[in-house]
């Protein structure tokens, strides 16, 4: 029997609100998969999304989900029922997609698993509403309207809130959490490329907390 939506709403709620940031990995090197989410978590940084953008995406969440049982993972990216059911087998605790369509959130009924379903528009977010989502990741954020956009969709969307991911940066990312509409954002500015290719992951580290830093 599918778990009630307004059950999955509320461990969407949770877990964005012990977030706050959301971490939005692509796993270059399967080797960097524990040391990365360890440095995150030093950090403060304890709840991931796990993209499907390279081939290591799936590994790394089995190896996190069996080696790192403490931390939440999620997983992103995903494009179509195939890739929800995958996911859920490799014990993704959340799911996030870019875009909405009939296939994804029909699927996303029947998973277990909480959904945030990506929306860059008023249609897409009919869509969702009328299949009885309320929690939406706002992508691209910044090249969809940014704050603007979040505060014209307040007044039609009232029950609506956003992750908005895509263009979040140190600079403006108070503003998007001081949106009342917006329950946590998501980025990758603390993913150093250069310092995880040479293994620098006290510099993750210290980039994950003075992203948390910014919200005191």
């Amino acid at each position: 029997m599918p778990i009630p939506m307004d059950e999955k709403i509320a461990r969407i709620d949770s877990l964005c609100a012990q977030a706050r940031i959301l971490p939005v990995i692509t796993v270059r090197r399967e080797a960097h998969i524990l040391p990365l989410a360890d440095a995150l978590a030093a950090g403060g940084l304890r709840t991931l999304e796990i993209t499907l953008r390279s081939a290591h995406g799936l590994t790394a969440i089995r190896t996190l989900r069996r080696e790192r049982p403490q931390l939440c993972v999620g997983v992103g990216t995903v494009l179509d029922a195939q890739m929800l059911a995958e996911a859920e087998a490799a014990g993704a605790q959340f799911v996030v997609t870019p875009g909405c369509t009939a296939e994804i959130l029909e699927a996303g009924l029947e998973s277990p698993l909480p959904l945030l379903p990506g929306a860059s528009s008023a249609s897409d977010l009919m869509l969702g509403h009328r299949l009885g989502y309320r929690r939406f990741k706002l992508f691209p954020a910044e090249v969809c309207g940014g704050v603007a956009a979040l505060r014209a969709f307040g007044a039609p969307f009232p029950g609506i809130r956003f992750c908005p991911t895509g263009g979040i940066r140190p600079d403006n990312l108070r503003e998007y959490l001081a949106q009342p509409n917006v329950m946590c954002v998501g980025g990758s500015w603390m993913l150093d490329e250069p310092a995880m290719e040479r293994g620098d992951w006290a510099t993750i580290e210290r980039l994950a907390a003075e992203a948390l830093a910014l919200l005191k």
